[in-house]
């Protein structure tokens, strides 16, 4: 049986207490579409990982279901709580609320839909993460909600028939699906590193920078990479009510998974009308700044939802 791992990441620092919008959220620029209105309210984005702390105060309000994939708890599956962390922090960075109490994501209204599919361990098999994208794909909420974001920061080096056959299924579900470039980075943009399903050419692929908007050392390089977004030293939710500063793709993947909340959020409020996933990639890398670096490096920039400029095409 094909294992796949979550992508490495390293954490940080550990805190009991914190009151902020993280640096990353900062840098991104969330507040510029919080200050129109949408805080990505009601959008469903399912998040594949280590579980969740469904009980967090930053997250109670904001988890809508979940489905355990894995072993543990027995391998009950109406039990998806993190006994990892990897899976809380991702999901703070997308949805935290903006409850006063802690720190806020870049969507503090959307909802979370979190499917273990790692173990407390940080491994998973395949099967296990396409059952979890089709479970993604075909859900359906007790108002009719349905997903349409599907976040994965978890990878492996092997290109699987099933995982891509299940992403393109959810692609044309019109989900977007968001996937961390992967950690083996050498720090040299000309060679190429790939992680699956990053690699795969339906997802939107996102590499890691700092908080200084340069490229992350450990962050993976190819042709595949659509932009990058914050992924050292991010501030986030941690299990038993903590919160965690972590690094690595990971933690870039949720700001992005986050963004498109708030844009599909937007763009359909302002035009009655939903938003196809080819739309919507447009959009999102319509709120994308070049920094410099080749294409292979950071994709067509780093995600900024202050600006709007005119979406590139190719890639």
């Amino acid at each position: 049986m094909s294992k796949f791992r979550l992508i490495p990441f390293k954490l940080e620092e550990v805190k009991d207490y914190t009151k902020e919008v993280p640096p990353g959220v900062q840098l991104i620029e969330a507040k510029s579409i919080w200050e129109k209105g949408c805080q990505g309210e009601d959008v469903v984005v399912a998040v594949i990982d280590t579980g969740c702390q469904t009980d967090h105060p930053d997250l109670q309000d904001r988890i809508i279901g979940g489905y355990n994939f894995t072993e543990d708890y027995g391998g009950d599956p109406n039990v998806f709580l993190d006994n990892n962390g990897h899976g809380t922090h991702v999901c703070g960075t997308i949805a935290a609320s903006e409850n006063g109490e802690g720190v806020v994501g870049v969507a503090p209204k959307a909802k979370i839909l979190a499917l273990k599919v790692l173990t407390g361990a940080g491994e998973g098999s395949i099967e296990s993460i396409v059952q979890a994208i089709d479970y993604a794909t075909n859900w359906k909420g007790s108002n009719g909600e349905t997903v349409r974001v599907i976040s994965m920061s978890l990878g492996g080096p092997g290109d699987d028939t099933s995982l891509h056959a299940a992403i393109q299924r959810a692609v044309e579900q019109n989900i977007a699906v968001v996937c961390a470039a992967g950690n083996e980075g050498d720090g040299d943009g000309s060679t190429d590193e790939y992680s699956y399903p990053g690699a795969y050419d339906e997802v939107i692929e996102v590499g890691s920078v700092n908080l200084q908007k340069r490229l992350s050392q450990f962050s993976n390089t190819n042709d595949e990479i659509d932009l990058v977004a914050p992924g050292e030293k991010i501030l986030s939710t941690y299990p038993t009510n903590q919160y965690a500063v972590l690094s690595g793709t990971s933690m870039a993947t949720p700001h992005v998974s986050g963004a498109l909340a708030l844009l599909i959020q937007q763009y359909e409020t302002e035009t009655n009308k939903k938003i196809t996933e080819s739309e919507l990639f447009e959009l999102l890398i319509s709120h994308t700044v070049p920094l410099g670096y080749s294409t292979l490096e950071e994709g067509h920039g780093l995600l900024n939802l202050g600006v709007n400029v005119p979406a590139k095409s190719g890639m």
